[in-house]
């Protein structure tokens, strides 16, 4: 195979994906491509999102159509050097067969998620990769493990991934105990014990990033570094009226609006999605859970737990992510951790950075894992 030539193919995002349809080419043929370029845009049950290019070079064939259903790993473009003769790009295509899972290793043929049984609850959560390394994802309020559909296999190079799905969310066990921080974080902790893990890296979005703090700071011993996104726990601010709307959200019209304010681009806001956090809305015990925590942990449109002083008194070594349009919680929390923590605002993302700018997330992760 000429490896000048690059396929095109529908991305797997997440465990359960099997299949995404192509919303639109956001570059023509012809275009010159360069790592990280947006070139198309797919459409899942979960989430609509971008695919960005992981290899320069021209946009040689555009084979998906607009609105067209493809199955994961199916070819939809080929991106090729401009010396590449147009022979040898149609018998690529002639040729290309979706790569086959490794012997025994097919992620698709065993359970999508696992459960453990702690003191806390029966927790969900998702495995990936195998190395010494542990990274733990750890999600925020009314969030779950798929908050993570674009990062979880990319960070899978670094070691054994997991991510769970906190005490009261997604389909771990919902009742609480005091609707803490320090509650939150000692689930993690009897998380990480029963899946074996002594030590991890924890990777916290929004509360969660506050929880993964309280857990550095009450069991040092137990983590290896912070990765920080968006996170609560860095100043008092956080936006009061949509933690409300958000709780007593019963419907799609009231939901939809509420769900464009996490990104950017409201347009990332499918049908599908809504239906999704309205589902998880509507299960029994979730309002109970949800009310309790913004009581305990955000009463009054205020953050009760700032943990930043302690965290840069700690040395945990730690990096800092924000969307630079967050309406959630201020991209001012950026700096917080001051000059002892990398810190990147990204531009075009809003409070779930990590879906919308997933290539440059990972990037920043991988590096700081490997740092």
């Amino acid at each position: 195979m000429n490896m000048n030539i690059t396929p095109i193919v529908m991305p797997k995002w997440g465990l359960s994906m099997s299949e995404g349809k192509l919303t639109g080419w956001l570059k023509p043929v012809g275009a010159q491509i360069a790592v990280g370029d947006e070139i198309m845009e797919v459409e899942t049950d979960k989430i609509v999102n971008v695919v960005e290019a992981d290899a320069a070079g021209v946009l040689r064939r555009v084979i998906g159509e607009d609105g067209v259903v493809y199955p994961v790993k199916a070819l939809i473009g080929v991106i090729a050097g401009a010396d590449v003769a147009d022979e040898e790009i149609e018998a690529f295509v002639a040729g290309y067969a979706a790569p086959a899972s490794e012997e025994g290793g097919d992620e698709d043929s065993g359970p999508r998620y696992e459960f453990v049984m702690t003191p806390f609850g029966r927790l969900r959560y998702a495995k990936r990769g195998d190395g010494a390394e542990a990274v733990v994802l750890v999600h925020g309020f009314g969030g779950d493990l798929d908050n993570w559909l674009f990062n979880i296999e990319a960070l899978a190079g670094a070691g054994t991934v997991y991510a769970l799905d906190l005490p009261g969310h997604g389909q771990s066990d919902k009742k609480l105990g005091d609707a803490s921080l320090g509650w939150l974080a000692s689930a993690v902790v009897a998380f990480m014990d029963a899946v074996g893990v002594e030590s991890a890296h924890l990777v916290g979005h929004s509360m969660g990033g506050a929880v993964a703090g309280r857990v550095a700071l009450d069991q040092p011993g137990r983590v290896k570094s912070l990765a920080l996104i968006g996170s609560a726990g860095l100043g008092p601010e956080i936006n009061g009226p949509y933690l409300d709307g958000f709780v007593a959200a019963g419907s799609r019209r009231d939901l939809k609006p509420l769900l464009e304010q996490l990104f950017d681009d409201p347009a990332l806001v499918n049908r599908q999605l809504v239906d999704e956090v309205l589902k998880y809305k509507r299960i029994d015990g979730v309002e109970g859970a949800l009310r309790g925590l913004a009581a305990g942990v955000f009463p009054e449109g205020r953050q009760t737990s700032v943990l930043a002083e302690e965290l840069k008194a700690s040395g945990i070594p730690a990096l800092v992510i924000w969307g630079e349009t967050d309406r959630i919680i201020p991209a001012a929390h950026a700096s917080a951790l001051g000059a002892g923590a990398k810190s990147e605002t990204l531009a075009g993302a809003g409070h779930m950075v990590q879906m919308e700018k997933a290539g440059r997330v990972n990037e920043l992760l991988l590096a700081h894992l490997s740092a």
